[in-house]
């Protein structure tokens, strides 16, 4: 059957990815004799949808996987979605609305039945999505955060790091989010870039018992009703008189104390600070530094309580009432001043909604001791971040590390394996099962007549990510009852089989938004429960932008659909778009246009393939010029494959494939296939031909892991194979000797074949007219067995040297050489002129850009010798152009 003119991947993907599968191809199993390369997958949310960041983070991770298991590695991706407690529960609560059924009215039984039904009808959907990118994860270890065995392992840990001391429970000032009702951690409140516009409102207060006034500015005046102190420095002058005084709270006339405390700042504002120790985090350690009354004024759910002692104010929304509040301070002439202020405003990552510090009930993990070895890992590059820039930003976050508030006030999740018998502080019990709890309770206790029935479970469940950060042990079972020492707190070594074959990991693939979130929490885990990093390497890659440089969203409709893209121009055509500007740790700026160049790449690879099978073949010897270019080729393939080989060693992935696309678009579909192309309705010779078939298959070997599938049809469509003999387990290719002589030659003879047409082009002269070229240089020899492939590709009967230059002839310099083209009838001395003046002015900009590489000390010192060096043949060249440039110029005056 003919060939397609144009690659479908309509008809390809859907067919090798169903191949790929049903041979089993993605799944691993531990072999001693076969190294392992290991990829856990950043589990998404099970709420989530495919979008920009998913495809340039599972195009990479496919990318290494890919390559590892063509290098005969035993290659394990292993995926999984994340059960997002927040992101889940909201997303329940939605679709009961819809229903016309409110959560409150079911029971928390109950409304898992409803979560449950929800995740098994839109939890894998992502999962299958990934599939259509290419994504080769072994789909036989898919693993879910609420699975049974994981969900186990999740309470196994809680219990044994209570039991360590690392968890305790506390009244702590947390961040409160109004709309999911729940605590969020610090690293789950999130700033928006360049703060946002603010009032900030200059409000009077009443000395007691005398007429004086002082002035307060808050951001937030909806809680000054929860005042408990105004705060000065004890060594402000103004203010110092006033010290043990009281003022009276706006409208409700409390008597507060002023207090003096030196972290307010001299020159901040106006020297005075309203104290509420109930709604700010650092107005609650001056309160407990002086022992305020602690008075909270806003519910759960962001409403105004009783407390506030204002009726009106009462059950109305804080936004709303900070509204009124200002028009009441307003009408009373208490504000006195309101301007508009830019100011950093927290907001929860799932809700967006404006956080609420509040005091409550938490639990959470003592973070100092637990972080130590984790951060010295990766401080020390045991654990190595690509780009090491992010070390810095891990450094800071590690040595100012808080505990973790790990409690959620939610349904959905991992419930808190706490038991309450009675009413004290320490009346709790804290277990894997509700039986030992029991029994733990009546030791407590003292009360041996305790029944299931005096126990009442704690009602939240854990934070996601104390569930998440346990991936890369939990996915291989390393927290089961076999393998798990419950005395010791740590995995038994040589247990499991699996997790001693898998453990640590390779790579890491993430964003460095979560870098706390998740990569040092599970290197924090890894160490505390295997003495071992979780993963040797963690590339963290950019966040993908629009050409405005705008963060893809859907609320901006930046963002398109990946799936779209991929019906558009092919799952490789856009794997290749992500990546063909996304250094690590780089924004990515994506343009449709790079997944368009994507489609055009692989357009290119299938017509050059279709070119090479409709060549007639015969059993003559290698025609003239073939064996030259079938020496370059090898040459030039095994300096890209170590060029590749060193960009993966540097987790360069962009540069890697851009190595593999110059050398397919412009060395092997430009040149090497010019060169060896019969003239038309002229056979190939059989040993050309076969030469040529092998170069396409290792070119297909290396392009397989960024474009899996043409590569993969290509693959079967160069020769007959067998049912199992697959791209996808081919062996990466193996490198060789590399003839540097060879690649300059070539090199300088494509710089004169482009220049010769150029000037046919510039001059109107067809491409089917002969031509002859006069070289004058005294490296005429340097284009050796060469000389052939220019006149065959630039259609030249001739190539001779002269000692003399040429009158009546276009010319070209190249490095210092000169090159005449003799031509018919006159030149026009004044055209030629003007030629050579472009190539002088542009020569003189390029040495110019040169030397002042070379100028630089940094650059000179700090770049690899061959580097240096080659810059400074580049300024050779570039002189000794000038120089010939100048005298032609001058023999034309």
């Amino acid at each position: 059957m003919a060939l397609s003119t144009k690659y479908d991947p309509s008809q390809v993907e859907d067919k090798w990815y169903q191949h790929w599968m049903d041979k089993g191809f993605f799944h691993s199993e531990p072999d001693q004799d076969r190294e392992p390369y290991t990829i856990i997958i950043p589990p998404p949310n099970v709420t989530g949808v495919l979008h920009m960041g998913h495809m340039l983070n599972n195009t990479i991770q496919d990318v290494l996987i890919r390559k590892a298991r063509m290098e005969g590695k035993e290659a394990c991706w292993v995926p999984g979605t994340d059960h997002a407690s927040i992101a889940t529960e909201a997303k329940v609560v939605r679709m009961l609305r819809e229903k016309g059924i409110s959560k409150g009215n079911l029971s928390r039984e109950e409304f898992l039945k409803y979560a449950w039904e929800w995740k098994e009808k839109y939890g894998g959907i992502i999962l299958e999505q990934l599939k259509k990118l290419g994504a080769s994860c072994d789909w036989e270890r898919t693993s879910f955060t609420m699975d049974e065995g994981y969900f186990k392992a999740v309470i196994r840990v809680f219990v044994d790091l209570y039991g360590k001391g690392y968890i305790y429970r506390g009244l702590r000032m947390i961040n409160w989010d109004v709309e999911a009702k729940t605590a969020v951690s610090n690293e789950e409140v999130i700033y928006q870039e360049g703060g946002e516009m603010s009032k900030l409102y200059s409000v009077k207060y009443q000395i007691s018992g005398s007429d004086e006034y002082v002035t307060i500015a808050t951001q937030r005046p909806e809680t000054i009703l929860g005042d408990t102190a105004i705060a000065v420095n004890p060594k402000d002058e103004r203010y110092t008189h006033l010290i043990g005084k009281k003022a009276l709270v706006p409208f409700i006339d409390r008597e507060i104390p002023i207090i003096g405390d030196d972290y307010v700042e001299l020159d901040f504002g106006t020297g005075c600070l309203k104290v509420t120790p109930a709604h700010d985090p650092n107005d609650y350690e001056i309160g407990l530094r002086h022992d305020l009354e602690i008075i909270d004024t806003i519910d759960d759910d962001g409403r105004l309580n009783e407390k506030c002692e204002v009726p009106r104010y009462v059950g109305i929304d804080r936004f709303e009432v900070r509204k009124q509040i200002v028009k009441d301070l307003r009408e009373a002439g208490h504000l006195v001043g309101e301007e508009d202020f830019n100011t950093r405003i927290g907001r929860s990552e799932r809700t967006n909604t404006v956080i609420e510090p509040k005091l409550s009930l938490q639990w959470f993990i003592k973070m100092k001791d637990i972080s130590r070895t984790a951060h010295k890992a990766v401080m020390d590059d045991e654990v190595v971040l690509y780009p090491a820039k992010f070390k810095n930003t891990y450094n800071h976050w590690m040595e100012n590390v808080r505990d973790w508030c790990i409690s959620r006030q939610l349904w959905w999740g991992q419930r808190i394996p706490a038991w309450y018998y009675g009413e004290g502080e320490n009346d709790f019990a804290v277990a894997e099962a509700a039986e030992e709890a029991l029994e733990q309770a009546r030791e407590k206790s003292g009360k041996k007549d305790l029944t299931m029935e005096d126990l009442q479970q704690d009602p939240d469940v854990l934070d996601t990510w104390a569930s998440s950060w346990l991936f890369p042990i939990a996915v291989f079972n390393g927290f089961d009852d076999q393998y798990f020492d419950r005395e010791g707190g740590k995995i038994i070594k040589g247990a499991n089989t699996e997790l001693d074959y898998y453990y640590p990991t390779n790579t890491l693939v993430t964003a460095p938004e979560i870098l706390f979130f998740w990569v040092a929490r599970m290197i924090i885990a890894g160490y505390e429960y295997k003495d071992d990093k979780p993963f040797k390497n963690v590339y963290l890659t950019g966040i993908v932008r629009d050409k405005q440089r705008r963060k893809m969203s859907k609320s901006l409709g930046n963002s398109p659909d990946p799936l779209d893209l991929i019906k558009k121009y092919g799952a490789d055509g856009v794997r290749t778009g992500m990546l063909f500007s996304s250094p690590a740790g780089n924004d990515l700026l994506f343009d449709e246009k790079l997944c368009e160049q994507g489609r055009n790449f692989a357009n290119k690879i299938w017509n050059a393939f279709r070119l090479v099978k409709g060549w007639e073949v015969n059993g003559s010897s290698f025609a003239e010029g073939n064996q030259t270019a079938i020496d370059w080729f090898t040459s030039r393939f095994n300096q890209t494959l170590a060029e590749v080989e060193d960009h993966f060693e540097k987790f360069r992935i962009s540069d890697a494939l851009m190595s593999i696309y110059k050398l397919i678009w412009d060395d092997f579909c430009s040149w090497y296939l010019e060169m060896i192309k019969p003239a038309y309705g002229a056979p190939v010779d059989a040993g050309t031909l076969d030469h040529t078939i092998d170069f396409f298959e290792n070119i297909m070997k290396l392009l397989h892991p960024f474009m899996p599938f043409i590569s993969e049809e290509l693959w079967h469509e160069l020769r007959d194979r067998k049912e199992n003999d697959c791209l996808i387990v081919a062996p990466w290719p193996e490198g060789g000797s590399v003839n540097k002589d060879s690649i300059e030659a070539a090199s300088f003879a494509f710089e004169v074949i482009t220049n010769i047409r150029n000037t046919r082009n510039a001059r109107q002269i067809s491409p089917k007219e002969s031509l002859t070229l006069l070289i004058k240089t005294p490296g005429f020899k340097k284009f050796g067995e060469f000389s052939s492939i220019i006149c065959k590709l630039a259609n030249l009967t001739s190539m001779e040297e002269t000692m003399e230059k040429v009158d009546n002839a276009a010319q070209f310099v190249i490095k210092g050489d000169e090159f005449f083209i003799p031509l018919d009838g006159n030149i026009d001395a004044e055209k030629e002129r003007e030629e050579l003046l472009k190539q002088l002015e542009y020569t003189k900009g390029f040495l110019a850009a040169v030397n002042k590489k070379l100028g630089n000390e940094r650059f000179v010192n700090g770049a690899p010798a061959h580097v240096v060096e080659t810059e400074k043949k580049k300024k050779a060249d570039a002189e000794a152009k000038i120089k010939v440039l100048e005298e032609s110029l001058a023999a034309l005056m």
